[in-house]
């Protein structure tokens, strides 16, 4: 059985979007159009429970190996790709609407994840991604805080 990569780290990197808003002002005119490999971003949701964080993605289409997901104390990154499925390289495409290539979303969190609370399952086209938030201790006694108004 394959699994999911998950790695965890500081720092997650996004691919630079310089082009993104000349060439999808073109893209919504005709999807075929493009200058560069265009990143799609699958549609997501987030949940967030007392305990967890549930991330759900839409990737149908997508290999279970050809998904990698990163994670930080501070954002998750999902990434991967979905492989083209032309059935004749002769025919006239006549409505496009379906993204393959590269995928990419960075989601930034609410809470701190406890790293040791991770899991991901990946069925029927969604992936599932629950991250287990760092609870922290109970602060015992009443606790004054200074603020400064600047």
């Amino acid at each position: 059985m394959k699994h999911i990569k998950i790695r965890f780290g500081e720092n997650i990197e996004t691919q630079p979007t310089q082009e993104n808003s000349f060439e999808e002002i073109f893209q919504s005119v005709n999807p075929m159009f493009c200058f560069s490999k265009r990143i799609w971003r699958p549609q997501m949701d987030i949940l967030e429970t007392r305990n967890e964080i549930i991330i759900q993605a839409e990737i149908a289409g997508v290999r279970k190996e050809d998904i990698v997901i990163e994670i930080s104390n501070k954002a998750v990154k999902i990434s991967g790709s979905r492989k083209n499925n032309h059935h004749d390289p002769t025919a006239t495409y006549r409505l496009a609407e379906i993204q393959c290539g590269q995928f990419e979303r960075v989601l930034y969190l609410p809470n701190i994840i406890d790293v040791e609370k991770v899991s991901a399952s990946f069925s029927n086209g969604f992936l599932e991604l629950t991250l287990g938030k760092f609870l922290s201790k109970k602060i015992k006694g009443k606790q004054n805080v200074s603020i400064d108004f600047i």
